[in-house]
């Protein structure tokens, strides 16, 4: 008798249609590519230092039910439109999130809420979300955590994020090698800036690596390097990374490795301590670095990056049946009432600084 010595703990592989055939499912529009094209250029501007303006990307910890999804989107565009003299506003569209042990994966790993794992139809659901979204003229920005899903869905998207988990990964650092975005690296859980300058440089050079092409056969993928990264600061374990002494201290350091050094603040996780009230304090902190900044000529604090819902909080998961609208089942967010608040003031207070310069 033979024993078996491959895929012992593997209770089943179902395969999905390749990324072309998702694709031409729910195609790129013209008004999306449009959006996706002009976001990509904004941020490349403020990270390239020729856009004073202020990098905010903004939205939901992640993204579970679609309707709330757009309710969010069109409060949001809004407040884009009027502010966009001072802000560049991207929003926050997670499919993915990254679990310390077990929990809900996402939307893409599992849509329908119930532990069915049904990845193609999340494939499907995700680029429906980010196309209706894009096409509102919103830029979209999210997190890729599996390498493979960025063939399906960065298309559509404008900005992404490799996060405090998989920054140290090679896998990831070899993924944003290639990605077409500009891209934000966060620093590690403990507070360590080193991993997240490591992933910068390291996306920076060219890989090969496997992957997977969009007929969905495996493949080895060269890519050239990605220019456009950036760090983000989000805390540590028991400290924070907001103040002006921090920023400025990791700004030296990027100089030191000859890294560009414009540096994007997570207001949520650490720095909020995870509290999602205080993402406000940490919000105007950074309001007051920025006009401390512009008067000194300094670019090096670039943008912000706040969870936020239509309400406040979040909600325990699974509970799919009762699940309130606008309400996040991951990380706890501000409510809508307190987002608008917090943009509206911020860019007056910018654009006031800029007419008292002028």
């Amino acid at each position: 008798m033979v024993l078996p010595i491959q895929d012992l703990n593997v209770a089943s592989i179902v395969r999905i249609p390749s990324p072309k055939e998702i694709k031409a499912r729910r195609p790129l529009t013209a008004a999306a590519e449009k959006t996706v094209i002009e976001g990509r250029e904004a941020v490349k501007a403020v990270l390239e230092g020729r856009d004073s303006r202020f990098l905010v990307v903004i939205g939901p910890c992640s993204i579970h039910d679609p309707e709330s999804a757009f309710d969010y989107a069109r409060r949001l565009r809004a407040v884009q439109e009027a502010t966009k003299d001072v802000f560049v506003i991207l929003m926050r569209v997670y499919f993915e999130k990254p679990r310390t042990t077990i929990g809900w994966k996402g939307l893409i790993n599992d849509p329908h809420l119930n532990g069915t794992y049904d990845m193609e139809a999340g494939l499907v659901l995700g680029r429906e979300i980010l196309l209706k979204i894009t096409e509102m003229g919103i830029p979209t920005a999210s997190e890729f955590l599996d390498p493979i899903v960025p063939q399906y869905t960065s298309d559509i998207v404008s900005w992404a994020a490799i996060g405090a988990r998989t920054t140290e990964s090679q896998t990831h650092r070899e993924m944003a090698s290639g990605l077409s975005m500009p891209i934000g690296f966060k620093n590690g859980t403990d507070g360590s800036l080193q991993v997240a300058m490591d992933a910068m440089q390291s996306a920076r050079h060219p890989h090969s690596f496997l992957g997977i092409d969009q007929d969905g056969c495996t493949a080895v993928v060269s890519a050239k390097g990605n220019p456009w990264g950036h760090i983000i600061l989000r805390g540590g374990h028991k400290r924070t990374n907001f103040d002006p002494e921090s920023i400025a201290d990791a700004a030296t350091r990027l100089r030191a490795a000859k890294l560009p050094p414009g540096l994007m603040v997570d207001c949520s996780h650490a720095n909020s301590e995870k509290k999602f009230e205080r993402q406000e304090t940490v919000w105007n902190s950074l309001i007051d670095q920025k006009l401390s900044a512009e008067l000194k000529g300094s670019p090096d604090l670039i943008g912000a990056m706040v969870e936020s819902n239509i309400n406040e909080g979040n909600q325990p998961f699974p509970n799919p049946a009762g699940l309130k609208p606008g309400v996040s089942i991951t990380d706890a967010c501000i409510g809508w009432a307190m987002t608008e608040k917090i943009l509206l003031e911020g860019a007056e207070r910018l654009r006031a600084a800029k007419l008292a310069a002028a």
